[in-house]
């Protein structure tokens, strides 16, 4: 059996459905436990937060029994507590909440916790980290947009490092001990610097796991390449600092 990523590279690998052939989800559930993906990422829209619209809860329960791989949910919604409710009933391992759509951020990501998820918060590109400061007690994990969310495909925005190794010194400086997702062109070229910024978990899609070039032996090949890179890069940094 195919190791994990995080097995092999100390580097958590979480393959967004949004960039798979949505006609044959459970097939591509398949794939991706057989090349080791450490969990599921799963955007749900409501085509107002995030002008899309990509998958339904529907779609969630219907492949909730087909895999024992965690669901990592990114919510890009208005209501996030009715949808975290919804969430609770098919049964999620972590939920990332948006800082910018949440109106009680502290309340939202304790219910998040009560239903037994991990309780993340994501923050677009030009959202300043300050607003982590009161609710680290609540965190699991933090997710760093580094396009503007709602569509699969986009260019990197030009803060995403720097905001990544920001994020990273800004959790270490108040010892919370918080992982760092990454979501957004994350590619084969910019895993390298992204894991060296601080980046601990990787949202993978177009760019990577399902890039066209490949097939998805093929991607998860580059992957690890490219994340072992980053993995030099980071202790490079390390020495140096």
């Amino acid at each position: 059996m195919t190791a994990s990523f995080f097995e092999e590279t100390g580097i958590r690998i979480s393959p967004s459905l949004m960039c798979a052939d949505q006609a044959n989800l459970a097939g591509e559930v398949e794939n991706l436990e057989a090349i080791g993906a450490d969990m599921i990422h799963l955007d749900i829209m409501d085509a107002h937060f995030a002008p899309n619209m990509p998958m339904g809860l529907g779609a969630l329960s219907d492949l909730r029994g087909r895999t024992s791989l965690p669901f990592d949910v990114h919510l890009m919604v208005e209501d996030n507590d009715w949808f975290i409710s919804q969430l609770a009933e098919i049964g999620v391992q972590q939920v990332a909440v948006h800082a910018e759509s949440a109106r009680h951020l502290d309340r939202t990501l304790g219910l998040i916790r009560d239903t037994g998820s991990l309780a993340g918060v994501a923050l677009n590109p030009a959202t300043p980290l300050d607003i982590l400061e009161h609710v680290l007690g609540r965190l699991d994990f933090v997710l760093l947009m580094t396009v503007n969310p709602g569509f699969a495909g986009q260019k990197l925005v030009p803060s995403a490092f720097e905001k990544i190794a920001a994020c990273r010194d800004f959790l270490a400086a108040r010892d919370a001990v918080v992982p760092v997702s990454v979501d957004g062109n994350v590619s084969f070229e910019n895993i390298p610097p992204m894991v060296g910024a601080g980046a601990g978990i990787l949202v993978a899609g177009t760019s990577s796991i399902y890039n066209s070039g490949g097939d998805i032996d093929e991607n998860r090949q580059k992957t690890v390449a490219a994340i072992a890179e980053g993995v030099a890069l980071a202790a490079e940094g390390a020495g140096d600092s």
